[in-house]
């Protein structure tokens, strides 16, 4: 089998735990490596930083606003990118409404001295409802906010705020693309991937049932099942 070289790129106040059951799933089929998405304060500078230490060709996977951040590496340098995959992401810019409650939780963490509070407003948006209960998930994303800490957070949301409408690009993506979603995602639903899976030639869209935001976290096996495919699938130049 070869091996592929896969960069994975988290979402806000997200580290590497969230493809944590992936790169242990995917380890043998793909060289991984995870971005940093924490330096900058808009999503071409952080999708610049990302591509000057990535391979010069490279499977990439992005999840909520790590998928902001991989569209934006598609636009910077679409012929290094063999094969892309969405999750639980958007193609359309920050409404004002969305703007002000970003706002609202970068406020929250500066009076607070820590993300803490921020998390637990967001938990429920996060995850399915039947999860909130499950403390090694809640854990596992208490933590990853935890070491991410405010002024990360900060330039993400900053970056956030800012970043472009991609819709217009979709039509551009020509690698092989897989849009993966939970079906009860509170922040980015599941109309949001059909409009994404829609906009990308011979895109596939997949749907997990019962599940929220984060879904490597939540299905990881489904997960997994969907990006072992989607990396075994021929792409360009391979063969």
């Amino acid at each position: 089998m070869n091996v592929e070289s896969l960069v994975l790129v988290p979402g806000l106040l997200c580290t590497q735990e969230l493809f944590a059951p992936q790169i242990a799933a995917l380890a043998s089929q793909a060289d991984i490596r995870v971005a940093d998405h924490t330096r900058h304060t808009s999503m071409a500078e952080i999708a610049a930083g990302i591509l000057a230490t990535a391979p010069a060709r490279f499977a990439l996977a992005g999840l909520s606003m790590g998928g902001y951040i991989a569209q934006e590496m598609m636009r910077q340098a679409p012929s290094r990118i063999t094969r892309l995959a969405l999750l639980d992401t958007n193609s359309r810019a920050d409404r004002p409404e969305q703007t002000e409650q970003r706002r609202a939780l970068m406020s929250l963490a500066e009076k607070e001295g820590s993300t803490a509070g921020v998390t637990e407003q967001l938990l429920p948006y996060l995850i399915h409802k039947d999860r909130l209960s499950d403390a090694p998930l809640v854990a596992i994303i208490r933590r990853m906010s935890l070491d991410t800490g405010v002024a990360a957070f900060k330039r993400q949301q900053a970056a956030i705020m800012a970043r472009p409408e991609y819709r217009p690009f979709l039509k551009d993506i020509r690698c092989p693309t897989l849009v993966i979603v939970g079906a009860e995602d509170a922040l980015t639903p599941v109309k949001v991937h059909e409009e994404i899976a829609a906009g990308i030639a011979g895109a596939q869209l997949e749907v997990i049932p019962s599940c929220g935001h984060l879904t490597t976290l939540e299905k990881p096996e489904a997960v997994i099942r969907m990006m072992k495919d989607w990396l075994s699938n021929p792409g360009p130049g391979d063969g």
